[in-house]
């Protein structure tokens, strides 16, 4: 399996296995919902690279967590996201690859237009070793 793939898939099964952030939104999905009523997350681009060396398969990725809420202030929806820091830094074991770095790259907390609402967004790297 490839490390997008995997690692992807960690990642969601990581955040919907946190009883408090998932009782904090309405559903969390793999890409961009057709419909979805907030507050929900999304688990969106993964992008890869490199990362290996002589003897050792390695890939880092880059991976998308956003959260959204059509509250009037930031302050749930930040809540929220500070629940997926130490998820997504606790990985360590997926399906073919071990998570050897987990770091949150940027965030940021920005009001929607078009919802009327907040969004939360955060870049995470992993660094990723085939087993």
């Amino acid at each position: 399996m490839s490390a997008e793939v995997a690692v992807r898939g960690a990642v969601i099964d990581a955040l919907r296995g946190d009883a408090v952030l998932m009782a904090g939104l309405n559903g969390l999905f793999d890409g961009a919902p057709a419909r979805a009523s907030a507050p929900y997350g999304v688990v969106g681009e993964c992008v890869a690279t490199d990362w290996g060396a002589k003897d050792v398969d390695g890939r880092e990725l880059t991976v998308t967590v956003s959260l959204f809420d059509a509250g009037e202030g930031p302050g749930r929806l930040a809540g929220l996201l500070a629940r997926v820091d130490p998820l997504l830094r606790t990985m360590e074991v997926t399906e073919g690859w071990r998570v050897v770095h987990a770091r949150l790259v940027r965030s940021r907390l920005s009001r929607t237009g078009a919802r009327d609402g907040w969004q939360a967004l955060a870049d995470y790297r992993l660094r990723v070793v085939r087993v």
